[in-house]
């Protein structure tokens, strides 16, 4: 008994631009591109495995952050009116986990802040909301010393959109090279790269945990706690970034063309 091939395009229809686009990239004169890509960019997810992402995926897809969410309305047709319901869920989430976490770490945060102010108005103004201040384990800030608006800029959009790819990658049927099971630490793990390598300039990577946690902090520490500028850059550069990166997957990576082969379970016959 064969088993039987499913294509990509079987299943799930694509815009026809990229239908159109698919039929010029396999072209030999043009395949290179797309070689010079996916080398290229796997070299970028060497260390990018393992980890996990969550307990919830089987429940509501394991979106967790209003960029995916609005990436999967835009390409995977998600429904717009659950959409809005995630995005709410996300940020009241994330609000209500800050001041939870500030509840439970409340006396040392206090001591903190009573360090700080012992040192001086001035050392406590120049400090408290910065990464180096209490309120910064809660909300993004910018790293005084130098850095600036672009550059935090650029380091949140590419970090963000290389994420999207992978999730993206994760995501795709007919990658072999990702089994289910393993989408979700691939994934986890490429928001852990970020951090690591690329935390100190400054990256929030999720408007959620952005906009949840500044809530969290203009709700504790007032107004002054907003972050200026640099909120606007933490809370909706991923949104673009991942739209982007998403949009280069489809553009470079899936093709209809790819099979996946099912596994069936012959009927036995009961008599």
């Amino acid at each position: 008994m064969s088993t039987p091939l499913v294509h990509l395009r079987d299943i799930h229809k694509r815009p026809a631009i990229f239908t159109l686009w698919e039929k010029i990239r396999n072209r030999k004169q043009v395949h290179w591109a797309m070689e010079y890509m996916a080398e290229a960019i796997g070299v970028g997810y060497a260390l990018g495995i393992i980890f996990a992402i969550g307990l919830f995926a089987g429940t509501s897809g394991g979106h967790f952050n209003p960029a995916v969410t609005i990436t999967m309305v835009i390409f995977k047709g998600f429904p717009k009116a659950k959409a809005v319901r995630y995005l709410v869920a996300q940020i009241l989430g994330a609000y209500i986990a800050s001041l939870v976490v500030y509840a439970q770490w409340k006396t040392l945060i206090d001591v903190a802040e009573g360090i700080l102010m012992e040192e001086g108005p001035a050392v406590f103004a120049a400090t408290q909301f910065t990464p180096n201040g209490p309120p910064g384990a809660f909300g993004a800030y910018l790293l005084p010393g130098g850095n600036t608006i672009p550059r935090v800029f650029m380091n949140e959009f590419v970090n963000c959109t290389l994420i999207a790819m992978v999730i993206w990658g994760g995501l795709d049927p007919c990658n072999i090279a990702i089994p289910p099971a393993a989408a979700g630490p691939i994934i986890a793990f490429s928001y852990a790269a970020a951090i690591w390598g690329f935390g100190v300039p400054g990256v929030s990577l999720n408007a959620a945990r952005d906009i949840g946690a500044r809530l969290g902090v203009l709700t504790i520490w007032g107004m002054d706690a907003g972050g200026g500028g640099y909120s606007a850059i933490s809370a909706l550069v991923n949104i673009p970034a991942t739209l982007l990166g998403a949009a280069i997957y489809e553009v470079f990576f899936v093709d209809s063309d790819r099979g996946k082969k099912l596994s069936v379970t012959p009927k036995i016959s009961s008599s």
